[in-house]
């Protein structure tokens, strides 16, 4: 069942923040798009919105943490990552405090927003901050499964979350290891798709007629290069799928790895490509800047 990754945040963390009175949940004025409103209606007592003033909040956050808190913290992407990047740099970051930047409308999947709200540098943005880790859940059962694991870590998690409805790759049954990336099908040996988030989907479609494996990778730091490189030595070409810029995302943590190592298997970056979004249906942009698995079809078969 087609499902918003941003609903299922808000299911979860309205069940966590019932089971464990340290959980307190923070909000830009935008409690109903991000769905931490699902919180606040079972605990409202710890449940706070700090207006349209990320900055404020996130050094809300560090305070919070700082008294020993578990701070979930959410806003639109483009706004938690960019507007806020010095305090989560040097008061979330810096002192390793316990914070979990939950963001949703990510990439260009915001759609008729446009390039304002578009983040497609979020990943990169996070993915450099010592101390941070970052995770890219590909569907609403993921989504709920890193919600949980973030909870239990300490320190600072960025967990990246869509607006859009994506299909579902998991099942409720489905056991999850987050430290892993997980090889969702096996191929002939010849191509290897990378995905993150919604280009999880779009890789499984793809790889239907190129008999490819796909590798969901939702840890984009820390990186299973174990698995990465692995995989890597064992096909003769590797493609990245990644609805973010091809700078300083997937591609660039598997190419960053890759480049430790004598492995000489070619990577392609399929991605947004150093340039801004435009308003539009979801579908239609995300067919503009190739982000779908006819795409992905068209850049492996050349």
């Amino acid at each position: 069942m087609a499902q918003e990754t941003r609903n299922a945040y808000g299911e979860k963390i309205a069940e966590l923040i019932q089971k464990d009175e340290n959980i307190v949940v923070l909000d830009a004025d935008l409690t109903k798009s991000t769905k931490t409103i699902e919180a606040k209606k079972v605990c409202p007592e710890r449940h706070f919105n700090a207006g349209i003033a990320e900055c404020n909040m996130m050094g809300m956050a560090a305070g919070l943490a700082a008294s020993g808190k578990t701070v979930f913290a959410s806003s639109f992407a483009v706004f938690a990552t960019g507007r806020a990047f010095e305090i989560i740099r040097n008061s979330i970051c810096y002192p390793k405090l316990n914070v979990k930047v939950c963001a949703t409308h990510a990439g260009l999947a915001v759609g008729e927003d446009g390039a304002s709200h578009q983040s497609v540098e979020d990943v990169a943005i996070m993915r450099v901050l010592p101390n941070m880790k970052v995770f890219v859940p590909c569907d609403q059962y993921e989504t709920k499964a890193v919600i949980e694991y973030v909870a239990k870590l300490n320190g600072p998690c960025y967990v990246r979350l869509g607006r859009g409805k994506v299909e579902d790759v998991y099942n409720e049954d489905t056991v999850f290891d987050l430290t892993k990336a997980d090889v969702l099908r096996k191929g002939n040996g010849d191509v290897v798709l990378f995905a993150m988030g919604l280009m999880v989907q779009e890789a499984l479609k793809a790889a239907e007629e190129l008999d490819a494996t796909v590798i969901n990778v939702s840890s984009i730091k820390p990186l299973d290069e174990e698995t990465i490189l692995k995989e890597l030595k064992a096909h003769k070409r590797a493609y990245t799928c990644e609805e973010h810029s091809i700078i300083g995302g997937l591609y660039s943590a598997i190419a960053e790895a890759k480049a430790k190592t004598d492995i000489t298997v070619p990577i392609t970056p399929i991605g947004v490509n150093d340039t801004f979004g435009e308003s539009g249906k979801m579908k239609d942009v995300l067919k503009k800047y190739g982000l779908t698995a006819e795409h992905i079809l068209e850049v492996v078969k050349g």
